[in-house]
């Protein structure tokens, strides 16, 4: 995830990120600020083709949770590859990593932490053999809203009741193991919540 904890509401051109007004029919209205960024994410295997995912939640409402990839913005002139390595050794303390071809390609947008967030994500494969996880790298905003990590199986994640982003990813990862990495990186629907 990696949210900034303070932002500047620059979009990625360097111009301010807009604002939006949100309430019925004008009323109550109130301004929402939109973040827009450019997202590295990665999709870790590891030998036992384990994915791990990252169990986030809301830091006004640890009742609304979800999984999802590692990963987060670039900073300054990175490219998403070095962006991609950065967030994991943060996020997840695993820095014994094989970075692998983009997978796929996706844009989404949801509310969290006060913002709107617009992002232009890219995943890209990686493999490793250290399975150890360490947190402590998170910043105050990931230690405030993620409540732990996990291997998963194809089949655990298949099985899952809970919300998991991208929502394809059961699927997504199945054919990854079946088939191997797309030719090309498959460009995902917009999810918007």
């Amino acid at each position: 995830m990696s949210l900034p904890e303070e932002t500047t509401g620059l979009g990625d051109d360097g111009r301010p990120g807009g604002d939006d007004l949100s309430g019925a029919n004008g009323k109550g209205r109130r301004r929402v600020r939109i973040e827009k960024r450019k997202v590295a994410r990665v999709v870790l295997l590891d030998p036992d083709d384990r994915i791990l995912l990252i169990h986030g939640y809301e830091p006004e409402d640890p009742a609304s949770t979800w999984w999802f990839t590692p990963g987060g913005g670039l900073e300054g002139e990175e490219t998403r590859e070095q962006a991609a390595l950065r967030e994991l050794a943060e996020e997840t303390g695993i820095t014994d990593v094989r970075l692998g071809p983009l997978l796929w390609q996706r844009m989404c947008s949801f509310p969290f932490d006060g913002r709107r967030w617009e992002q232009d994500e890219w995943y890209y494969l990686a493999r490793t053999t250290q399975t150890a996880t360490d947190t402590r790298g998170l910043t105050g905003l990931e230690q405030r809203s993620v409540a732990g990590l996990r291997w998963w199986t194809s089949a655990e994640l298949s099985a899952a009741r809970e919300t998991v982003y991208p929502t394809r990813l059961a699927e997504l990862l199945r054919t990854l193991l079946d088939e191997g990495p797309p030719c090309a990186p498959l460009v995902l629907s917009p999810e918007f919540a």
